[in-house]
């Protein structure tokens, strides 16, 4: 089995790596530094010469260890995928080594994680915000964000003072939105999870 000899190959390299639940592809768990070596490995003698998504799991505000990282890799070779996961070793300052170094995709990718869940990747060489303005003082994907956002300063100083507004919590609009867990992308659509309202219907009274 791919899974299998897989992690054979990668227990070669780290003996920590452990087999990690998944409804889809091969996935595993390792130390984060081991992350770049199993990478390089899985890229140069295994083919998976793509990587696919770099991003990170906020596991809850009283969990510890929080933030895992997560990636993808795809071999153009065989059509499979392979996932590697690493818990970040600090709660407050979260980080992991870029792989940059090995895929020219991480850049954008390293940089989106690290605008939205606040993960630094040590050693990336442009880590800045991809979404969000620089002063930006939050990181909207982790848990503890809302779902509306915060009320914040505009990001332009003379726009701010000229209209004297502020960024506002956005109308929720029947959300939160949901997607199900499944292994075909057509049914991971994000639904509202209240349909009875939106921005031109106010929600009804419970």
């Amino acid at each position: 089995m791919i899974a299998q000899d897989l992690k054979s190959a990668l227990q070669e390299l780290c003996p920590d790596l452990e087999e990690r639940d998944s409804l889809d592809w091969p996935a595993f768990n390792c130390p984060i530094a081991k992350i770049p070596e199993l990478a390089q490995a899985l890229r140069d003698e295994r083919d998976y010469n793509a990587l696919m998504d770099a991003t990170a799991i906020d596991n809850g505000v009283d969990a510890s260890p929080r933030f895992t990282v997560v990636y993808h890799l795809f071999s153009t070779k065989a059509a499979t995928y392979v996932r590697l996961a690493a818990d970040c070793e600090s709660d407050e300052e979260p980080s992991a080594p870029t792989l940059t170094d090995l895929f020219k995709s991480a850049n954008w990718m390293e940089r989106e994680t690290f605008d939205l869940m606040g993960i630094r990747y040590e050693g990336h060489p442009d880590l800045r915000r991809i979404l969000m303005w620089d002063e930006y003082p939050h990181h909207p994907l982790r848990k503890d964000f809302p779902l509306a956002g915060f009320e914040s300063e505009l990001s332009d100083e003379e726009i701010a003072a000229n209209t004297g507004v502020k960024v506002k919590p956005a109308p929720m609009a029947g959300g939160p939105f949901v997607a199900q867990q499944s292994c075909f992308e057509s049914k991971r659509e994000p639904t509202a999870k209240d349909e009875s309202w939106n921005e031109a219907k106010e929600k009804p009274e419970k």
